[in-house]
């Protein structure tokens, strides 16, 4: 599990859970838009889509007016402009906002346009009760049929104020304790941790799982190895091979619940990963301070607000 000094070992959800006796922990799946074409392209973007259980990834390199519509979003999304020198422009209804890039911005349910009018990379996360993105997926046949392993997506409640853009800097000072910049609306929770130069020191993993929810990671620095092992049951038939996958970036790793898994940079250089949920996590939202926006955010009543 975590060492000492990982904020995470603070977590409720930090103990060891029994081995599971049901063989419904899912599939991982790993998608290396960079040894892909992308689904989607014209002269002013590239764009490459996967997805999880609950969530979708769209990842697209775009230049200056580059266009994505949303004509009828079921509900809140994301938009993560991880370049400083990019930016864009939203729109929502009668509200417009210029938002620079290195930002987290939540844009609200029905119709929508962002703009760019500074190129970089544009990545958006949307849920995937949105039939259409969903069905653009690279790996959309993983996820035909049931998957008892996940509860079922709810919403988490209405922002203060009520829904309207909400752009926030990632340019967030590290504090002691806290666990990367957590930022979280009612359909997902972002990590976006600092850079890591070099390799991570092999000595200090941190496997873990997730009992009932997925994690994305989205490589967009650096190279990844995502080690996966799944529990051994008393069915022989539940048991698979540990994964050690490596992948660079841009890429996303799709980690299904009760998995034990850590992440590890390989990489010389800088090294950079955001973790994604889909709906918020509980544990995290429930550590004081580590989720900057809790205070237009609220959590359900069944976890204490951070």
């Amino acid at each position: 599990m975590y060492e000492t000094d990982d904020p995470r070992s603070a977590l409720a959800t930090a103990s060891a859970a029994p081995v599971p006796t049901s063989s419904a922990f899912g599939a991982s799946t790993y998608a290396r838009f960079y040894a892909t074409p992308p689904q989607d392209e014209d002269a002013l973007q590239k764009s490459w889509y996967a997805r999880g259980q609950n969530f979708i990834i769209a990842y697209s390199d775009a230049k200056a007016g580059a266009v994505f519509a949303r004509n009828a979003q079921i509900d809140e999304y994301v938009l993560l402009l991880p370049d400083a020198d990019s930016a864009v422009t939203v729109e929502v209804g009668g509200e417009t906002q210029q938002i620079a890039g290195f930002t987290v911005v939540m844009i609200p349910r029905g119709a929508s346009k962002v703009t760019v009018t500074s190129g970089g990379r544009i990545v958006r996360l949307l849920t995937t009760q949105n039939a259409d993105m969903a069905g653009l997926a690279s790996n959309a046949d993983v996820y035909v049929g049931p998957h008892p392993q996940v509860p079922a997506f709810q919403p988490w409640p209405d922002p203060v104020g009520g829904f309207k853009i909400r752009s926030y800097s990632l340019d967030v000072p590290d504090t002691p304790g806290r666990f990367g910049k957590i930022f979280r609306c009612t359909t997902f929770m972002v990590n976006v941790f600092p850079p890591q130069m070099g390799p991570r020191d092999p000595a200090k993993l941190s496997p873990h799982h997730h009992d009932d929810f997925e994690q994305c990671s989205l490589a967009i620095g650096g190279t990844y190895v995502h080690h996966l092992r799944w529990p051994w049951t008393a069915n022989l038939a539940d048991w698979r091979a540990d994964e050690h996958e490596e992948c660079g970036t841009p890429s996303i790793a799709v980690i299904p619940p009760r998995v034990i898994h850590t992440s590890a940079a390989t990489d010389p250089g800088s090294n950079l990963l955001v973790d994604i949920f889909s709906p918020p996590r509980m544990d995290f939202s429930a550590m004081a301070g580590w989720v900057l926006n809790a205070d237009d955010y609220p959590a359900p009543a069944a976890t204490t607000p951070a």
